[in-house]
């Protein structure tokens, strides 16, 4: 089975502003107990949202105008800190298909990668500017084009950067390790029956 090209995202779109957002702080450490990456989803940026009682705090991702984004528009080293894959799966297991910011975490940009999760860079300017149309309009349709290098909205065109191995990852649809190893079979197997030791 060959994993979808992804050419863009579209969608509704969240702004969860900040340099410096942490792996820690997207998903706490105390949340990846788990065996599987199911229902991580719930327990993103859990300590900026909650008190320690579970009452809502002031934050993007507990308003009702947000409840339906699937692209999250943040600020410079987005993923940094430590290397935990449940980050970039909990941001996918709660629905977001597409990160804007400023620049990512190598570790961090690689596993959202691997998931066929874009993460477009772009300048603080522009990060500003879309975090402002949001905060005005939250049913504003953002496309982020992978394709054409490009985050639109409204009648706004800026442009943005992916690496280019990520971009042409996700634009052949070979974005998933496991699923490129998969498809390789034949080819092992080919290598593994001319080494001398097999």
């Amino acid at each position: 089975m060959s994993l979808p090209k992804i050419a863009q995202v579209v969608g509704r779109a969240i702004p969860v502003l900040g340099d410096d957002i942490d792996t820690d702080r997207i998903i706490p450490a105390r949340f990846m107990k788990c065996l599987t990456f199911d229902g991580l989803g719930e327990y993103l940026f859990y300590d900026t949202r909650f008190d320690e009682d579970g009452s809502e705090k002031s934050h993007n991702l507990n308003l009702p105008c947000f409840r339906d984004a699937s692209i999250m528009v943040s600020g410079a080293n987005f993923g940094c800190g430590s290397s935990r894959e449940h980050a970039p799966q909990s941001l996918y297991r709660a629905g977001f298909r597409a990160i804007v910011a400023g620049n990512f975490a190598d570790i961090f940009f690689g596993n959202a990668t691997s998931l066929g999760m874009p993460c477009a860079s772009t300048s603080r300017e522009n990060l500003e500017k879309l975090s402002s149309a949001l905060e005005t309009d939250p049913n504003l349709e953002v496309v982020v084009d992978v394709e054409n290098l490009q985050v639109r909205y409204g009648s706004e065109l800026m442009p943005c950067e992916i690496t280019p191995g990520a971009r042409d990852s996700l634009l052949n649809g070979s974005w998933g390790p496991l699923e490129e190893l998969l498809t390789a079979t034949n080819g092992i197997e080919k290598t593994a029956s001319s080494l001398p030791y097999a």
